[in-house]
């Protein structure tokens, strides 16, 4: 088996489950990217909220004391931060469709949506391309923006990771490298287990598998009771693993995880029990084509 690098998803931007130790304040996110780290993840996915109250923040200064933070003490980790936010459309009412509600949709040029990458360079991010029915409204990517966002993180040298939600994505993510807006050489995420995304099965795992281009690197999760279980399945097919407080708190029904380091143990620990090894940060750049 290669090796199998691990990323840890430190808080996410779902509202905050209820968990004592569960990090919002940049200073606390930093510090639980760190531990996760020490613990053997290679890859911190980074998102921020706001230090008051916990609602997820899409400001740049709150990207900045995060970043600076973890790197003040790691430059070793990789930083993949998040270009999610800004994608969310809610109409007004079935009267008026196409009327937005203000108060929830939540939708960014491809410029504002990346603003922080371009600012802050990390060694990778994100790039949502699923247009689906997601918490009551529409997560919606069309090309005209990931298109655009794809042009300019390459301009920018920052590598895009693709994450696919459901079956459409994979042609989507064809499309678009075809037309050179994305990458040949993205690594891919699969997120199953969101309500009308791909379900969390061993199934839908394979089939995420055998879409992505031969020899790309990937890496399926599921999200709350299935993450542990996807994670080993992504290891099984030969991809790498995610975990973190943004996927689950739990480490097992009813037992909570203390931290985002306990969560990256339990991951090494399977990788380990299945015959693997934990890619180091050195390794994982290495792999990814990214610079030391």
């Amino acid at each position: 088996m290669a090796k199998t690098f691990i990323t840890c998803a430190i808080t996410g931007a779902s509202p905050m489950p209820k968990h004592p130790n569960f990090p919002f304040r940049p200073e606390h996110v930093a510090q639980e990217a760190l531990d996760a780290a020490a613990a053997g993840a290679s890859i911190i996915h980074v998102h921020v909220r706001n230090g008051a109250d916990g609602t997820p923040s899409q400001e740049l200064e709150d990207y900045r004391k995060v970043v600076g933070l973890i790197r003040e003490k790691n430059t070793d980790v990789i930083l993949n931060v998040t270009t999610g936010p800004g994608c969310m459309w809610f109409p007004k009412s079935a009267e008026e469709p196409a009327v937005p509600d203000m108060e929830k949709t939540l939708m960014f040029t491809a410029e504002r949506r990346i603003e922080h990458i371009l600012e802050l360079k990390p060694d990778m991010c994100t790039l949502d391309i699923c247009t689906m029915n997601l918490w009551g409204g529409i997560a919606m990517n069309l090309e005209m923006i990931v298109g655009k966002m794809g042009t300019m993180l390459q301009d920018a040298g920052v590598l895009t990771e693709i994450e696919c939600f459901e079956a459409g994505d994979f042609v989507f993510a064809d499309d678009l490298m075809a037309k050179g807006l994305i990458p040949k050489n993205s690594p891919f995420t699969f997120v199953l287990g969101t309500k009308y995304g791909l379900p969390a099965t061993p199934e839908a795992m394979m089939y995420s598998r055998n879409q992505i281009p031969r020899g790309a690197h990937f890496t399926g999760f599921g999200v709350s009771r299935h993450s542990f279980p996807m994670a080993a399945q992504s290891v099984l097919l030969g991809g790498h693993m995610r975990v973190g407080f943004e996927d689950t708190i739990y480490l097992r029904k009813g037992m909570l995880a203390n931290s985002n380091a306990e969560l990256v143990e339990w991951g090494a620990d399977i990788v380990n029990k299945l015959g693997g090894e934990v890619a180091s940060p050195g390794e994982t750049r290495e792999m990814l084509g990214l610079k030391s």
